[in-house]
């Protein structure tokens, strides 16, 4: 896990790599390295910081070069399988001084060009230059858990795995990207490619682009999609069958992520998905460590199952109980780790449990990714369930009566005596997304306002610019698979890889963590989504095939208990400690007049601290806004 950095320009600019680097280097606090040359009348400056997970010694430096002094590397991830690969490329007489992927990775592409990323198992955000023939290769890993960012313009070209490199490079304009802005206020992130800022974008996940250092043109191509793996043929296994090699693949998934030269542990929540990962390598693993955080408010403390499950396996666990003083301690902190407008609040308790596994390993082990493989979101299952009544406006007008009978607080108060099963310490906030989810008129239509944090109509009225119907693109339904098919596959292409994978890179790296993704193995999704629907939500249970095989590993009645994700009280904090700060950056005084619509916001401020507790997520990503604004714009 490293951090990179490039740029291509008509003048050399040694000292403001070196800044580009610095502003990052806590992705990679061990090392630190450039190389700048000039190409076709242009200066390329590859830049490098470097967390050193396989071979420690100085020969796993980069910028790393050929022996032929051709091809040139900078390289943040890894490549899991790289020693198959090293074998292979042996054989084809290929001579290696170290012990590195990063080498590997070079001497692949030197052999096989752009081709060599379907060998890889990883994550990797990578940049190749090629001198000879004046190109400049940028490629990210199919799903997205490295990212990589770039910028352009008349004269310049760059690149980093953070947005804020490019805040010290003096080419760079920070020009809003106001049409991008609905989409943040509604569900909490910025969508690849776009960004924040104008002329600079994420290169999307199975992509790669190639840069002509001569005239700046460049061209953006796809080698993997998950909508390619949905396309394919359904399997007509039988449910053990499909069991059998289900197992066979998350193992290899699993134990791969373990390999380095440094300590690895696990993120432990206690659910279904970390525990697979523990249960996995409980086999293969002695001492192996995991890590937990609990809270004092039980509506939130998950760590006791964390405990149950580590005392089952016999890990070396780590429990830490945080504060509410320490949680809000972080918030000042978020705008700067992340440098683009982000709502997950959940990046609060991921970056405590990062800080926490800090302190004795070098990577961690996380399970995300496993809602979107295995089918674990509740909104799957109640919008599958749901979906039937479109055909019926009588079964469609009684449902939304019946729903309108409730409030979100009414709901809240009946969640209090609802069996343990069915509780949620978020139901208030999921009930108001299916509320509005009801109120459509297409299955699109319902599974964005179902994943909508604020309601498109709220957005609208919050700001100046409206929602353009272009960024909702990639919720277009494919009408040759299922709804609950087509909602997994959105989220893996959306929410999975710019909330997520954002949210646990940017928290890991912020104390030099390296996170990895075994769920995330894009065989294992090659694999489910051949799998038909009825095995992914079976006997009205989600991750029906992961549960079954975690069940071989430990007891039902362990494992099973309600689903509430990474939760914190954040309304209540927005009511209390965190008031003085929400009334401070939504104050007429402080809010941009061209973004919002200043009136509107005053009214829902408000209304949330009169006691609407609906706008809560509207508040906190304006303050979110507003706090990543003041710190870098």
């Amino acid at each position: 896990m490293c951090g990179i950095v490039g740029a291509v320009s008509a003048i050399k600019q040694e000292k403001t790599l070196e800044k580009m680097l610095e502003i990052q280097a806590y992705r990679g606090p061990d090392d630190r390295g450039v190389w700048i040359g000039k190409v076709k009348d242009k200066f390329i400056h590859l830049g490098h910081n470097r967390l050193s997970i396989l071979d420690l010694s100085p020969l796993g430096h980069q910028p790393m070069l050929s022996d032929c002094g051709n091809f040139i590397i900078v390289f943040n991830g890894e490549v899991y399988n790289f020693k198959s690969i090293k074998k292979e490329l042996q054989e084809l007489g290929v001579k290696f001084k170290s012990s590195s992927d990063t080498e590997v990775i070079l001497y692949a592409f030197r052999q096989w060009g752009v081709d060599c990323v379907e060998k890889f198992i990883g994550m990797f955000a990578i940049a190749i230059l090629d001198k000879a023939n004046g190109k400049l290769t940028l490629i990210r890993d199919r799903a997205g858990v490295k990212p990589l960012y770039y910028y352009f313009n008349d004269n310049e070209f760059l690149f980093a795995s953070e947005l804020k490199s490019f805040y010290e490079y003096s080419g760079f304009k920070k020009e809003l990207n106001i049409e991008i802005l609905p989409y943040y206020f509604q569900f909490g992130y910025i969508p690849a490619p776009y960004s924040v800022f104008e002329k600079c974008y994420k290169l999307e996940p199975g992509a790669y682009l190639e840069l002509d250092i001569e005239t700046l043109e460049f061209n953006i191509y796809g080698y993997w999609s998950v909508d390619n793996c949905y396309a394919k043929e359904k399997f007509d296994f039988s449910e053990s069958e499909i069991l059998k090699r289900l197992e066979l693949i998350l193992n290899d998934a699993v134990n791969l992520r373990m390999v380095a030269d440094v300590p690895v542990g696990v993120f432990l929540s206690g659910g279904y998905d970390s525990s697979l990962v523990t249960a996995i390598l409980s086999k293969s693993q002695k001492n192996l460590r995991t890590f937990t955080i609990g809270f004092d408010d039980k509506k939130y403390n998950e760590a006791k199952h964390a405990k149950m499950v580590a005392e089952y396996f016999g890990t070396k666990h780590t429990e830490y109980y945080v504060s509410e003083k320490e949680m809000l301690g972080i918030v000042a902190n978020l705008p700067y780790f992340y440098d683009e407008p982000f709502g997950d609040s959940s990046a609060i308790p991921t970056m405590i449990v990062s800080k926490l596994a800090k302190k004795d390993v070098t990577v961690a082990l996380s399970a995300d990714g496993g809602d979107e493989a295995f089918c674990g979101y509740s909104k799957y299952f109640f919008l599958n369930k749901i979906s039937s009544v479109f055909s019926s406006r009588l079964k469609k007008a009684f449902l939304k009566t019946a729903v309108n009978i409730f409030s979100a607080q009414s709901v809240k108060s009946l969640n209090s005596i609802l069996p343990k099963k069915y509780k949620q310490t978020n139901i208030a906030d999921k009930f108001n997304k299916f509320k509005r989810a009801l109120n459509t008129g297409s299955y699109k239509e319902m599974f964005i306002n179902a994943s909508s944090y604020v309601s498109p109509k709220d957005v609208g009225k919050i700001l100046k610019e409206k929602p353009q119907s272009i960024l909702y693109g990639k919720f277009e339904m494919d009408n040759n698979l299922g709804f609950l098919d087509n909602m997994m596959r959105i989220d893996y292409k959306t929410f999975m890889v710019d909330d997520v994978l954002t949210k646990v890179d940017r928290a890991a790296m912020s104390v030099s963590l390296e996170g990895r993704e075994p769920l995330i193995d894009h065989r294992i999704i090659e694999f489910m989504a051949r799998v038909p629907e009825s095995l992914k939500y079976k006997n009205n249970q989600g991750k029906y095939l992961a549960r079954q095989i975690l069940y071989k590993y430990i007891p039902q009645e362990i494992i099973d208990k309600p689903k509430s994700g990474f939760q914190i009280p954040l309304n209540e904090w927005l009511k209390g400690e965190l008031k003085p700060l929400a009334e401070e950056y939504l104050s007429p005084a402080k809010l941009q007049s061209e973004i919002f619509n200043v009136d509107e916001v005053q009214r829902i401020k408000e209304a949330f601290f009169a006691g609407d507790s609906s706008y809560f997520n509207a508040i906190w990503f304006i303050l979110s806004f507003q706090m990543w604004k003041e710190k870098w714009v």
